[in-house]
């Protein structure tokens, strides 16, 4: 009887929300809620990534490693977001297996790429304070595009890896216990050894925090020695801003994510607790950071002004010679 059980799960495509269940009453508040989250993280990243991309006085490196930010922040939350409103707006309680597949895919690439390129952008920041005559020779076009590719090359490749070694695995479960799917809550589903892919995961896992953290602590050390030993203020200030900055955002998504995974390992935890902290990683950060970025960094909120000043003007302009010409 069990193997016949085993094999009706293994032949479905479809899985069960054991814990996606919104009152009727709730449900209309909750897709408006979630709809106008969405819109107000794809309007900030969106107008973050335009202003960097038509201004022409935004080419340095620093930009260019911040173009990739909302680019990755809005992978992030489009996996989240579409599927939730999705969900929201049919409840039927169910998710089609690839899809939950594809959306796991998305928010650990998501996940893996926010570390990797806060970790440049540090790295970027260092080169710029502590060893400013050699910046424009160590950080050329060529050179920043070659990070910027390793970054993602190196994403895609450990989460390929990483769902490689998952879609190995017999299903024989269908039932989700969190809010959007992810790695661990699709290998709760599998009922083979799983050794091998908690052990790449936790690897993978120590390999980016160690390199991120290293980088990271080091680059704040030497950067903050060379602030309090300059005698430049504005110099100071301005670097102290950028570390603050950065720090900010960094420590936001280290907390966030360290909760997410703490809670799959202690199984007391409630599911809502797990499904909070897990979706705060994946809403916080996207919403944050153009504001963070585009506000606290001069030539970026710069030019923000002046596109919508222009584009005010030439609407005035245009209406006062409509009215004119009638």
């Amino acid at each position: 009887h069990r193997a016949t059980v085993d094999t009706s799960y293994n032949a479905s495509s479809m899985l069960v929300w054991q814990h996606f269940r919104i009152p009727p009453e709730g449900a209309v508040p909750a897709f408006l809620f979630a709809s106008l989250s969405y819109t107000v993280i794809l309007f900030c990243n969106l107008l973050l990534i335009l202003t960097i991309v038509l201004s022409k006085n935004l080419r340095q490196p620093m930009h260019l490693f911040l173009l990739n930010m909302p680019v990755n922040d809005l992978l992030g939350s489009s996996a989240f977001f579409l599927q939730l409103l999705k969900e929201l707006r049919s409840d039927s309680g169910r998710v089609w297996h690839p899809a939950c597949v594809t959306q796991a895919f998305f928010i650990h690439i998501y996940a893996a790429g926010t570390v990797l390129i806060l970790t440049a952008m540090a790295y970027d920041r260092y080169v710029a304070i502590c060893l400013p005559l050699k910046y424009n020779v160590v950080m050329t076009y060529g050179h920043v595009v070659r990070i910027i590719a390793a970054i993602w090359l190196a994403c895609l490749l450990m989460i390929g890896v990483l769902f490689f070694l998952f879609l190995r695995l017999p299903r024989c479960r269908s039932t989700i216990s969190n809010i959007y799917c992810d790695q661990p809550t699709l290998l709760a589903l599998v009922c083979a050894n799983t050794t091998v892919n908690h052990a790449y995961g936790l690897f993978i896992v120590a390999i980016t925090q160690l390199l991120a953290n290293g980088v990271i602590v080091y680059t704040y050390v030497r950067i903050l020695l060379v602030c309090f030993q300059g005698r430049q203020s504005d110099t100071k200030a301005k670097a102290l801003q950028t570390c603050a900055t950065h720090l900010f955002v960094f420590l936001l998504l280290e907390c966030l994510g360290l909760f997410t995974i703490i809670s799959y390992r202690v199984k007391h935890l409630p599911p809502s607790f797990r499904g909070f902290m897990g979706s705060s990683t994946l809403i916080f950060p996207p919403s944050l950071n153009p504001i963070v970025y585009g506000i606290k960094t001069k030539e970026i909120r710069d030019n923000i002004v002046h596109f919508f000043r222009s584009r005010i003007l030439k609407s005035c302009v245009r209406d006062r010679r409509h009215s004119s010409s009638s």
